[in-house]
C-alpha cells in the first residue's frame, strides 16, 4: 500500500491553510502554494481536533474496514502530540 512522505497532521494542516487562503477555497489568492508553506503550522491545532474527531468510525466506515486498526492508525498519530 503507498504511504505518504508527509505526516497526517501537516497534511491536513496543509489542506484547512489552502482552503482559507487559495481562491479554489474560502480566500484570495490564486497561487496560494507558498501561502499555504508559511501559514499551515497555524492550523495544526484544528487538524488534531479533526483527527480527535474520527478516532471513531461512523457507522459506514467501520463496515468497510477494520475499527481496531483504524484506531490505532489515528491513535498513533494522536499519541505523538503528546511526546
Amino acid at each position: 500500500m503507498p504511504t505518504s512522505a508527509t505526516p497526517a497532521i501537516e497534511r491536513i494542516a496543509r489542506v484547512l491553510a489552502g482552503r482559507q487562503l487559495s481562491l479554489n477555497g474560502e480566500g484570495d489568492n490564486p497561487h496560494a502554494s507558498s501561502a499555504v508553506d508559511a501559514k499551515w503550522r497555524e492550523h495544526v491545532d484544528d487538524a488534531y481536533a479533526i483527527l480527535h474527531t474520527l478516532r471513531e468510525p461512523d457507522a459506514d466506515m467501520a463496515e468497510a474496514g477494520d475499527v481496531a486498526i483504524w484506531r490505532k492508525m489515528i491513535g498513533a498519530v494522536l499519541e505523538r502530540r503528546a511526546e
